[in-house]
């Protein structure tokens, strides 16, 4: 089965990106006068003369009221002479009509030079917003605003900011504790931060709920030398692992394909191989153990009229007792790299798993006992071999294919192409598996016209299922529909659509006539 290779480019993921900001309200000095840039320092310094000057006029006028007061009473009790009497009459009238016109003017000016230095000083102490810089390390100018403070309306309560502190950033201006973090509800007041979307996040916050972790280390995934993250990914299971833990010697389970996480254990067989806990609980490790499962392949295939006379032997064996009969056998096709069953037609020795000793629950490795078989011709099929310590669905699809593989050669099948035959018999490994997980008795599957003299014995594995063994049942479905060999994966494929569409029994007399599929 291919494993999917996944490359990610940071936290720029499917839209992710890191933005920065400056938070202004860290006690930053505020822009004084000779920092600003939007007025002229002449204009400014001649505003603030005007206004002196203006105060300093206010100031004389009022001197100068009480000392001509003064002095035009003593020219009045002095003189009495008519020039005198004219000149003192024409100082009265000034006094009286003259103030009044000036304090007008001075008063108007006054109030516009109040209204100017008042905008001066608002518009100097209005803070431009923050420099934004990005990633790429370009950086944009600051610019101010020249509006009022009411204008100021943030973004994540949509109130007015006012004159207080406040953040530029995503084009909006915010409170300092409304910009807060989408993971976990707290202000960002960093100068980095990290967006999905349109949320934004923590750095830290964004990596905990996007960055992907190794499910085998429980490490955030590294990146490769190119700066993007890299990992592994089962297409079933979807657990996702570094690549390094392809090379480093992590365990393996042998059936369900998932690597061992740091935190458990999986079982150690005999041959080497390695059993995740899961699958420990449906295995089938010894012969005996077996029988049951046996008896239900064949009643199986009596209910599909395909019903298997002959007696043949069915025997659990280790990984090197299965290579060496193999070795031995001159006909049938074997699934490489690693073969699980094998239908035997030669007469040999073989050394089967008889039975094995009882473990404690701590126990870390299954021990087992073995005895040799010797097999005697007795028919076209000496025996069916199945490797042990397999869970019960996965060790039924194994039987019910190499079953078909006798029921081909004891009904006088000709010899036919890999594709043809291991095909087929892929598709009653398939058909077995659906019965097994549809099916609501879970073997109803069976005849009702049973003519075997026997009645089968009670299995230690036949039960309620699991939900985990139900999606292992699918898995070993798609481990046969995803095969990619040109024998197993194609040939089901082929054999499968003419089984759909012609039915089994048609689709077998096609095979017997011809060697192929039906068309």
């Amino acid at each position: 089965m291919r494993w999917w290779t996944k490359f990610l480019k940071g936290s720029s993921h499917k839209g992710h990106y890191h933005r920065r900001y400056e938070d202004r309200y860290r006690d930053e000095p505020r822009q004084s006068v000779d920092d600003s840039s939007g007025f002229d320092k002449d204009e400014i310094e001649c505003a603030i003369a005007l206004s002196l000057s203006v105060e300093d006029q206010k100031g004389k006028k009022v001197i100068e009221e009480d000392s001509e007061s003064e002095q035009s009473e003593e020219d009045h009790q002095t003189h009495q002479s008519e020039e005198d009497y004219q000149t003192h009459q024409s100082q009265e009238d000034y006094q009286t009509h003259q103030p009044e016109e000036d304090e007008k003017d001075v008063n108007a000016q006054l109030e516009e030079d109040e209204q100017l230095a008042k905008a001066i000083q608002e518009s100097l102490s209005v803070e431009p917003p923050p420099q934004a810089r990005y990633d790429s390390g370009n950086v944009v100018p600051p610019y101010a605003f020249f509006f009022p403070s009411s204008y100021r309306i943030c973004a994540g309560c949509n109130t007015e900011i006012g004159q207080g502190r406040f953040l530029s950033c995503l084009d909006s201006v915010w409170h300092p504790d409304c910009f807060r973090c989408d993971a976990c509800n707290l202000p960002i007041s960093d100068y980095e931060f990290s967006m999905s979307g349109n949320r934004h996040y923590h750095k830290s916050c964004y990596r905990n709920q996007h960055h992907p972790k190794c499910d085998v280390c429980n490490n955030f995934i590294p990146t490769n030398s190119s700066g993007l993250i890299e990992y592994k990914v089962h297409p079933f299971w979807k657990q996702k692992y570094c690549p390094s833990h392809e090379r480093d010697g992590t365990p393996r389970c042998c059936c369900c394909e998932r690597m061992e996480p740091r935190d458990t254990r999986y079982l150690s067989l005999d041959d080497g191989r390695k059993l995740c806990l899961e699958c420990l609980d449906s295995a089938i490790v010894d012969t005996l153990e077996c029988q049951p499962l046996y008896f239900e392949i064949r009643e199986f295939y009596e209910g599909l009229n395909m019903k298997v006379e002959q007696e043949i032997p069915l025997l659990l064996v280790e990984r090197t007792a299965l290579n060496e009969a193999m070795e031995g056998e001159k006909n049938g096709h074997h699934h490489l790299p690693e073969t699980r069953g094998l239908c035997l037609s030669e007469e040999q020795t073989v050394t089967t798993v008889s039975r094995r000793p009882r473990n404690g629950a701590e126990q870390r490795s299954i021990d087992i006992i073995t005895e040799s078989y010797r097999l005697s011709r007795r028919c076209e099929v000496t025996a069916i071999l199945i490797l042990y310590g397999l869970p019960r669905l996965l060790t039924g699809s194994i039987l019910a294919h190499e079953m078909m593989h006798a029921w081909l050669r004891l009904k006088g099948y000709p010899n036919l192409r890999p594709d043809v035959e291991e095909g087929i018999c892929q598709v009653l490994a398939h058909m077995w598996l659906d019965s097994e997980i549809y099916s609501s008795s879970g073997n109803e599957g069976a005849s009702s016209s049973s003519s075997s003299s026997s009645s089968p014995p009670p299995s230690s594995k036949k039960g309620q299922q699991s939900d985990f063994e139900k999606t292992l049942g699918e898995f070993f479905k798609h481990q046969i529909e995803s095969d990619e060999s040109p024998a197993y994966g194609e040939g089901f494929r082929v054999g499968n659509q003419a089984v759909l569409k012609y039915g089994l029994r048609t689709t077998l007399d096609h095979i017997r006539m011809t060697g192929n599929f039906p068309v």
